[in-house]
């Protein structure tokens, strides 16, 4: 009896003792997980004084529970909470539609074309953006600036553009557009913050769209890279041959077969952009507010109010958890596949 306990049938499949073992750790892993949840429910049903006088876990027999947390966040303050939240739905959603359908289009283009973009090209590019910024300093209106900075680029591309030699590869631009998400966003806050504000458009949704498309984009890029090359090329090739535009065969062919990479990343994107605080501190305050920054406000003069934070933090993960729960079998396709193994 004890030695089938601890025996195999076969090298795939493990004895009675290793699934036991493996069923203890799973479950303790799981209590380590889902505890910091358990955790905000209950707290958001206590009192200010059943969490002040000490941890208690179980209601009805530590602790009678309470709606007032919730009442007060519903009720009393809902129109500071609805704004915030919906700040965070527009533009969590929006700039991850968004870094999706641009980084979908780069990463295939690096996978499938090559590139050899000349370095005086982009040094041009670089002076041009500049040269924007100066001129929106002088006080021409940022449309006009951006017109004439892209007129002159083409201008300077045509004429000096031939002279130049050295050159990148598609590695170097995969290798570039990853490394801008290595950089820390505290490292560039502060250029960012006087570029929208010479902009006038700080404390505006599309600040923070176009922020966070920015910070996300190379890593769609970069994920959906990885995912594409495992896509055979013969498909592609035998749609070509049969007459089928670059386009078609993208839309057609290759976006339905990346359908669960695609999901795997977008909600990689949105969970940063849903949670994402610093960037949000510095270009929001009243009317482009994020539940983040709702959140820390709890930390008041007062102390922390861990009852109304539990409550801000519940609504706010809760579509998030939704969304992941209705698109497992798309996230476990797409990590089994590749979709992240960059």
């Amino acid at each position: 009896m004890v030695k089938r306990f601890f025996h195999r049938t076969s090298a795939f499949r493990p004895s009675p003792f290793e699934r036991t073992l493996s069923y203890l750790v799973l479950g303790f892993w799981s209590l380590v997980v889902l505890f910091p949840l358990y955790w905000l429910l209950v707290t958001s049903f206590k009192l200010p004084i059943d969490v002040n006088t000490g941890p208690k876990y179980i209601p009805f027999v530590d602790f009678q529970p309470s709606l007032h947390a919730w009442r007060y966040i519903f009720v009393d303050v809902w129109n500071d909470t609805a704004r915030p939240y919906a700040n965070t739905v527009i533009v969590g959603i929006t700039s991850s539609v968004l870094a999706l359908a641009l980084g979908a289009s780069a990463s295939y283009a690096l996978v499938r074309f090559e590139y050899r973009p000349r370095l005086g090209i982009i040094g041009l590019f670089i002076g041009c953006v500049l040269l924007a910024i100066v001129f929106v300093r002088m006080g021409v209106s940022w449309p006009l600036a951006t017109v004439v900075a892209i007129a002159l680029f083409l201008l300077l591309a045509q004429t000096i553009g031939r002279r130049f030699r050295r050159a990148l590869a598609n590695n170097d631009i995969a290798f570039w557009m990853i490394s801008q998400r290595i950089l820390p966003p505290v490292a560039v806050v502060i250029p960012v913050y006087i570029l929208f504000q010479q902009l006038h458009l700080l404390d505006t949704r599309i600040a923070l769209i176009v922020t966070y498309l920015a910070v996300n984009l190379p890593i769609v890029v970069w994920l959906l890279r990885d995912y594409f090359q495992s896509i055979p090329i013969e498909l592609e090739e035998c749609a070509a041959i049969d007459g089928a535009s670059r386009l078609r065969i993208f839309w057609a062919i290759v976006l339905p077969l990346s359908v669960p990479g695609l999901v795997a990343t977008f909600l990689f994107v949105l969970v940063f952009a849903w949670n994402e605080y610093l960037l949000a501190l510095f270009l929001s305050s009243a009317n482009a507010q994020t539940m983040p920054l709702t959140v820390a406000a709890q930390n008041a003069t007062r102390g922390p109010q861990w009852w109304y934070m539990s409550v801000l933090i519940l609504i706010m993960i809760l579509p998030v958890i939704v969304a992941a729960i209705v698109l497992e079998r798309f996230i476990a396709r797409g990590l089994l596949v590749g979709a992240i193994k960059g």
